[in-house]
């Protein structure tokens, strides 16, 4: 049965997001794809996909913003199966350590990477409690986040952002531990060819949004495995 998904952080073509979209299409289900600024390619997938792709202006660093979506997004569809939460920051600091890094740029990170994702849910909830298989909420965080992990002198503000998401993830899991119509996980999706040139990679994102597509709906009703998990289905530490 088709499904309907939300995925926020669409516009880069070359990007998870994006690919996302294409994958979801492709399986004949209807998307809505959110972006903070135009984007031509979006716009041309649009019309390869009229009435199947819907394209939202969403800034999740704001609510207000946020809650004009979902208002938009409630206007076209009585409900929600699935929200990918892809959209992330990062500032030009980010490469920095602590000498040269200006700390101001860590909050405005965590508001959208770690914040955003949560007004994202909150204002789509009514949405999501309406799915008829059972919604499945998912935050792609990155192994940058883990605590356990953690090896690196820099990423301050993209380190602590998916830091914040994990913890903000798991204390919705537990929210909703007992609520048959939504489970939520966060995802490390793994090391991938998101920026041209980056060919280091091992992970092909057009290729890669299909292994999480088919990941997603083995989690979707998964409450008592982990809940930050690679894209390998694996746990990883927190």
């Amino acid at each position: 049965m088709p499904q309907t998904v939300l995925i926020t952080g669409t516009g880069r073509p070359y990007a998870l997001g994006f690919n996302l979209v294409k994958r979801y299409l492709e399986n004949g289900d209807r998307v809505f794809a959110s972006v903070r600024r135009p984007s031509k390619a979006l716009a041309e997938l649009q019309n390869q996909y009229q009435g199947t792709l819907h394209i939202l202006n969403m800034d999740i660093a704001s609510t207000a913003s946020v809650n004009a979506a979902a208002a938009e997004c409630a206007k076209l569809t009585d409900s929600l199966d699935l929200v990918i939460n892809n959209a992330t920051t990062a500032s030009a600091d980010t490469m920095k350590e602590l000498p040269d890094f200006d700390l101001d740029l860590v909050a405005p990170a965590v508001n959208v990477g770690a914040v955003g994702p949560i007004r994202v849910l909150k204002a789509f909830l009514p949405l999501l409690k309406k799915s008829a298989i059972g919604a499945l909420v998912v935050n792609i965080s990155s192994e940058a986040g883990s605590i356990g992990k953690c090896y690196r002198t820099f990423y301050l503000d993209y380190g602590t952002e998916k830091a914040a998401l994990n913890m903000l993830t798991m204390t919705m899991h537990n929210y909703f531990r007992n609520d048959p119509s939504l489970n939520i996980i966060c995802l490390h999706p793994g090391w991938m060819r998101t920026n041209p040139g980056n060919n280091e990679a091992p992970l092909v994102p057009y290729e890669h949004a299909e292994t999480l597509r088919l990941l997603f709906e083995k989690k979707r009703h998964d409450k008592n495995g982990p809940v930050f998990i690679t894209w390998t289905g694996e746990p990883y530490p927190w």
